[in-house]
């Protein structure tokens, strides 16, 4: 069923709403559409790639983690008049981690400077002067067309036109290079994999007060508090404490959440497959609740450091809906520890919560 062409809820949307309920509104009957067009539009292009497993992997990508780029869109909601280039640039930069994780997913190749070097194009895209690299140099599978490259060229246009990209380049360029660093690590042979993970992060992790290496890992992983710079480098004047403000909210705390949420209502999933899951090294179900619990409250502890607390919350208590909604959950039996940080946000949470799953009803 087509939601926007849904009259009862798009009534439900559409009445005069303050605060949160406005930036709901405007998020899902007007972001979300032009979201789903940036989409299409790559499809276009990941469908021509010549090489057929870079197109499956490219098309596969954008049909199955299609979710990232429209919860990520949410910060074009700060841009105002250039909330279509935040929709395209996070659109583009979403879809370059996407299908890279499904490319460093593949068996045929366990090369940690292989994936090192595809994800060479991650920092390309943030540098909008830098020489574009070979990122297929080392991969077994080459041609895509300039479907990767164009991903870049796209990214680079965009933050060309954000006026103050320059104020936050470097904290953006940081956290990509955190990102990469999980992303080969993770994708390495199950050898080595885990010692190699650990080791990193447990070293990283030691920046950072009571956090664990799992949890820095977690956070490592979420591509929010680069999101969250664009939106702030939309704006005309950008100070150093507006930037570190944002990145210090966003790193490792809704990071951190936003990532062991995912891993949360994957667990039976993962097991199955045993795959790694960063919510596995929790002594029991009660450690992992009360770590997540500590991650809510510190994410909303930070929030009395932003100018825009309203959304940073929103997009906090956002995330505990979107993912404590999923079917996932109920088929896990995971209801309880649902209800419990649900109860640890608020109020106010449980009423995005209801309206998520009344949203994904028309999915």
């Amino acid at each position: 069923m087509n939601m926007y062409a849904n009259p009862s809820l798009e009534r439900e949307f559409t009445r005069p709403q303050p605060g949160q309920r406005k930036i709901l509104a405007h998020y899902i009957l007007h972001t979300l559409p032009r979201v789903k067009k940036e989409l299409q539009r790559w499809q276009c292009q990941a469908a021509i790639c010549p090489n057929t497993t870079l197109a499956a992997q490219a098309l596969s990508s954008l049909n199955s983690k299609d979710f990232h780029c429209y919860g990520g869109s949410v910060f074009a909601l700060c841009a105002d008049d250039r909330e279509e280039t935040l929709i395209e640039l996070i659109t583009a930069y979403q879809t370059i981690c996407d299908y890279l994780d499904n490319l460093c997913d593949r068996n045929d190749c366990l090369d940690g400077s292989a994936f090192r070097q595809l994800h060479v194009s991650l920092l390309d895209a943030l540098q909008p002067e830098a020489v574009k690299s070979d990122y297929y140099e080392l991969y077994p599978h080459q041609d895509d067309g300039g479907y990767l490259a164009g991903l870049v060229t796209a990214c680079r246009k965009c933050l060309q036109t954000l006026p103050s990209y320059e104020a936050v380049q470097q904290e953006v360029l940081q956290l990509a290079h955190l990102y990469i660093e999980l992303q080969v690590r993770k994708h390495i042979d199950w050898a080595v994999r885990e010692r190699e993970l650990i080791s990193w992060a447990e070293v990283e992790a030691a920046n950072y007060e009571d956090i664990y290496w799992q949890e820095f890992a977690a956070a490592s992983g979420s591509t929010l508090a680069v999101f969250a710079l664009f939106a702030l480098a939309a704006g005309d004047e950008v100070c150093v404490e507006q930037v570190q403000a944002v990145s210090n909210t966003y790193f490792p705390w809704i990071c951190g959440l936003h990532i062991l949420l995912d891993y949360f209502i994957d667990r039976e999933e993962d097991r199955q497959g045993s795959d790694l899951n960063f919510t596995f090294y929790y002594k029991d179900e009660a450690a992992m609740s009360g770590r997540l619990k500590h991650f809510i409250g510190q994410s909303h502890a930070q929030l009395a450091h932003l100018e825009n607390s309203t959304f940073t919350r929103t997009v906090v208590e956002g995330l505990l809906a979107m993912y404590l909604s999923d079917q996932k959950v109920k088929r896990q039996k995971l209801q309880k520890t649902a209800a419990a940080l649900l109860d640890e946000s608020g109020p106010n949470t449980w009423r995005v919560y209801r309206l998520c799953a009344l949203v994904r009803r028309f999915f």
